[in-house]
């Protein structure tokens, strides 16, 4: 087996028809935290990036309602890769509203994106469409990849409320493979929470939590906790760009998830400081209330890995939770204060 070490060059093969230049490459709904990673990662690698956006402007970015087939089509034709990234927030109350938002803006930009890809005379070599590792069950006992992984919405051990977020990401993965795009691979890309000392993100919020004193374990700290440092997510981005060989589900995790209590204790070790209070479940649930949220992104056991990744020899730079929040510790110290 080939071990993945170092990223390629991105440039297309002349042997095609096109010419010997940096790639191309869409992001649809890039504007989030992942948005930022991948247009940051490609751009120093010498690629073209054009974003697809309801609301930003400016060199680069092209409007799109993320619903409908329009003049945007022209930016997918003759590009060699489209990574969907549309979906909104999930960091909100599941109330009906917020339910048919997330659920629409991942369900209609993944149908729009198949249906104008099905009109391309040169569509893209690959699709590339974000998932969630939240798709898998409750899991306290064993580890879940895309071999043995069982999917939830049924666990008897989860609440009811749970359910929703795997309902929407079935829908998801089935309007994404259920697209008729014959010429194009698509991988669809179950992620774990991706690490970046970036500002609004995961790991923003909870550095703050542990600078204000707060980074103890939540609820009983033995949920497990998947993630992934921001370099392995875009790296590994660049891996299935690259093998064509792999297509269908593909889970993005570090190799060692461990428990929120380990977690949290690590985090606060790595910023300097033995003590953060705890949070019983209740307490998050009233929180959760508050600051408008689910306590399931906090409460849900992902214990996920990347089993295809690993077979086919990717390597992580940062396996170990210790080593990424020290090196996102450091480089969010260099980059300013935390409040």
């Amino acid at each position: 087996m080939t071990e993945y070490t170092q990223t390629a060059s991105l440039t297309s093969d002349p042997s095609d028809g096109r010419s010997a230049q940096p790639l191309r490459i869409v992001l649809t709904g890039g504007t989030g935290q992942v948005g930022h990673i991948l247009r940051r990662h490609f751009a120093a690698q010498g690629s073209e990036v054009v974003t697809l956006s309801r609301g930003a402007g400016g060199a680069g970015f092209v409007a799109w309602d993320g619903e409908h087939v329009g003049k945007w089509v022209e930016v997918l034709e003759g590009a060699h890769t489209v990574i969907n990234l549309a979906g909104r927030s999930v960091d909100c109350r599941y109330n009906e509203r917020n339910k048919r938002e997330i659920r629409q803006s991942r369900i209609d930009a993944t149908r729009a994106l198949g249906q104008a890809i099905s009109q391309l005379e040169r569509p893209p070599r690959v699709w590339l469409n974000m998932s969630t590792a939240t798709i898998y069950r409750h899991a306290m006992d064993r580890e879940m990849d895309e071999f043995t992984g069982e999917l939830g919405g049924g666990e008897a051990a989860a609440p009811k409320a749970w359910r929703f977020s795997v309902e929407v990401a079935r829908e998801w993965e089935e309007t994404f493979f259920r697209a008729a795009t014959p010429a194009t691979r698509k991988v669809a890309l179950r992620s774990a929470m991706v690490m970046s000392p970036d500002r609004g993100g995961v790991f923003d919020t909870l550095l703050r939590l542990v600078s204000f004193g707060l980074g103890g374990k939540m609820g009983s700290g033995q949920q497990f906790v998947s993630w992934v440092h921001e370099r392995d997510f875009a790296r590994a981005v660049d891996f299935l760009i690259e093998r064509e060989g792999i297509s269908g589900v593909v889970n993005i995790a570090s190799p060692k998830p461990l428990r929120n209590s380990e977690f949290m204790e690590i985090l606060r070790r790595a910023w300097g400081t033995k003590f953060g209070l705890p949070a019983a479940r209740w307490m998050l649930e009233v929180g959760a209330m508050v600051l408008g949220t689910e306590t399931e992104l906090i409460l849900k056991s992902r214990r996920v890995v990347s089993g295809c990744l690993l077979a086919e020899g990717f390597r992580f730079d940062f396996p170990d939770w210790d080593l990424a929040a020290s090196e996102l510790v450091r480089r969010r110290i260099g980059a300013g204060s935390v409040a």
